[in-house]
């Protein structure tokens, strides 16, 4: 193999932790790269980023409040946007902004991967909240179920107050 460049396994970076496709190669979720809190490694979020990057991935969307390593993203030619969604937000509000935005991205072809500190409810809430807004999914118990069963985890009041939100918005829209 003289002369030719062998990508190696870390050339390939690893996989982010919790990381599930909500709707396949278009639409998918993970914890925050290199983790969260005293987990938070800055080895392992570069390997993430360069997994995020080398599949192809148009935009990596940060939900957390603060911009904490933004810049990280920039660093390995990964392009990000912030839709930052604190405590303090209106779920209608903060929604009602985002998911026209997903949309439209979505439908131009874009491949997002969105991120929270960790894969918990709000996020999950926002999943499958999308889901049924967007009309993939006609009612909230189900978009609830079939994100559950993505991600393996059970959805708490806030991820499922969330999911009521956008069913609210949807029929209003």
């Amino acid at each position: 193999m003289r002369g030719v460049a062998v990508k190696g396994k870390w050339a390939q970076g690893i996989r982010p932790r919790n990381f599930f496709w909500i709707m396949k190669d278009q639409l998918a979720v993970c914890e925050r790269p290199g983790g969260y809190g005293q987990n938070h490694r800055k080895v392992r979020r570069q390997e993430e980023i360069i997994w995020i990057r080398e599949q192809g991935f148009t935009y990596v969307v940060s939900v957390i409040a603060a911009p904490h390593n933004l810049h990280n993203y920039d660093e390995l030619n990964v392009a990000w946007r912030h839709w930052p969604f604190s405590s303090a937000d209106e779920p209608a509000v903060y929604l009602g902004s985002v998911y026209p935005e997903m949309k439209s991205l979505l439908g131009s072809g874009a491949k997002l991967l969105v991120h929270g500190e960790e894969l918990g409810d709000r996020l999950c809430g926002i999943m499958a909240g999308y889901l049924l807004w967007v009309g993939l999914i006609d009612e909230g118990p189900r978009a609830i179920m079939v994100v559950e069963q993505i991600t393996g985890r059970q959805m708490g009041p806030v991820g499922r107050e969330l999911v009521a939100v956008a069913g609210k918005l949807a029929a209003d829209g």
